[in-house]
């Protein structure tokens, strides 16, 4: 099976910058890089194995959510060959918020 492009919505690229904010500002540069580069790698891995993660209709049609480090949850879509990150949201927030369409 050949390995699906990986792109980043709008939304996801502010989630993970906002989250490297405040992680910066808590615990410094080097560990906020280190661990948004773990979430980087998660959301490579889906290129592989796209669908593995959980469907979440309920969120929007087509849309698959995975965890990460329990902490975490990842919100892509698999599109034609290309897997589309959407969120990534705080696990204990009620709901994952999606971007527009």
């Amino acid at each position: 099976m050949e390995r699906a492009e990986l792109s980043f919505h709008p939304q996801a690229e502010a989630d993970l910058a906002e989250l490297f904010r405040r992680i910066e500002a808590e615990a410094g540069a080097d560990v906020a890089d280190r661990y948004l580069a773990r979430i980087e790698a998660k959301c490579a891995m889906l290129t592989a194995y796209p669908n593995r993660g959980s469907p979440r209709d309920d969120l929007g049609a087509g849309i698959r959510t995975q965890s990460f480090e329990r902490r975490l949850v990842i919100a892509y879509r698999v599109e034609g060959d290309q897997v589309v990150i959407l969120a990534v949201a705080h696990g204990a927030r009620e709901q994952v918020l999606m971007p527009e369409a």
